[in-house]
């Protein structure tokens, strides 16, 4: 509870400084920290854009974290040096998570291959940059029991604008599997009403289209018709709050979903919103689907990236293991 305390507030504090910047009463810059206005990540930011395909969050977390680091590369690219770039990867502070460091590592590995490309650096620095140690397959994704989520989905009321939106979102996550950002990038023309589909843009601007389930259907139209502000904007997701624009990023989504935790009362369950992408990929491999089919409806490149689900069923593999030697049943 402690942990998820803290999240919120943090989430509450970005907020606060996003409005501030909004409103100019403090500046968007950090001190001391390097800006997108900076020439070195103006072009990484137009070759991300152009040469790499990835979506508008992706380009805003490599930004921000090449800032944190970009100084301590040296002044120019020429002054570049092994030494600068193994200590921006292995000179971080205690508080820095795993999943930190790997960024730090993909964004370090991005910009150097941008600036090789640029003929300003030497080819073999990329070299230089250690590895993340990650261990492939060592975790569970967490989950969610599906009547537990059926909890969760009902305790949305349906006389409140917030919990109309809210209900929406949650379904288009516990039915469709789908990610943060695909229901952040989502648009009113992405909606197939007629076919029952929607488009989804994905990583890398891969369109492709998903069929609408019923009850994601009614949800998100109750919420276009009854709840959603009369806007310019096409996108789909609002804030409730005057003057009502878009969802700033597809992070708001976990906050939206901290948020129905909170309202319904429930307690000790894994939060985010990828929980619930794979609570149903787990229930789908209960139900009988094979990896390739959840991988298919999860939209992977790759068939390891699906395979971490044949953990999670414990009963089916109950069945498969061997015993251990020497032991008395």
């Amino acid at each position: 509870m402690l942990a998820s305390h803290y999240k919120n507030r943090k989430r509450g504090a970005r907020a606060l400084v996003r409005h501030l910047i909004d409103e100019g009463l403090i500046p968007p810059e950090a001190p001391g920290r390097a800006s997108a206005k900076d020439p070195r990540l103006t072009g990484f930011e137009e070759w991300l854009r152009r040469e790499r395909g990835v979506t508008s969050e992706t380009v805003r977390r490599y930004l921000n974290e090449a800032g944190r680091w970009l100084d301590r590369l040296g002044a120019t690219p020429k002054d570049y040096n092994a030494a600068a770039i193994r200590s921006i990867v292995l000179d971080q502070g205690e508080e820095r998570s795993r999943s930190s460091v790997r960024m730090t590592v993909t964004v370090l590995r991005a910009y150097l291959r941008f600036t090789i490309l640029q003929g300003a650096c030497a080819p073999s620095l990329l070299h230089a940059v250690p590895p993340a140690v990650r261990r492939k397959l060592s975790t569970l994704p967490r989950t969610i029991p599906t009547a537990k989520i059926e909890e969760i989905i009902a305790s949305c009321r349906a006389d409140r604008t917030v919990e109309i939106r809210d209900r929406a979102i949650l379904l288009l996550l516990a039915r469709l599997a789908l990610r943060a950002g695909d229901i952040w990038q989502l648009r009113l023309a992405d909606i197939d009403w007629r076919a029952s589909r929607l488009r989804l843009h994905g990583k890398g601007r891969r369109g492709v289209m998903m069929p609408l389930p019923q009850d994601a259907g009614d949800a998100l139209l109750s919420y276009i018709e009854d709840a959603r502000p009369v806007v310019a904007t096409d996108r789909v997701f609002l804030r409730t709050q005057a003057p009502f624009t878009p969802l700033r990023s597809s992070a708001e989504i976990a906050g939206i979903i901290a948020r129905i935790l909170n309202r319904g009362g429930f307690t000790g369950l894994p939060t985010g919103s990828h929980v619930f992408r794979h609570s149903l990929a787990s229930a789908w491999l209960r139900g009988g689907a094979d990896l390739d089919q959840i991988g298919v409806a999860l939209r992977h490149n790759s068939r390891d990236t699906t395979a971490i689900y044949a953990k999670v069923d414990i009963e089916m593999l109950a069945d498969v293991a061997q015993p251990w030697p020497g032991y008395v049943s």
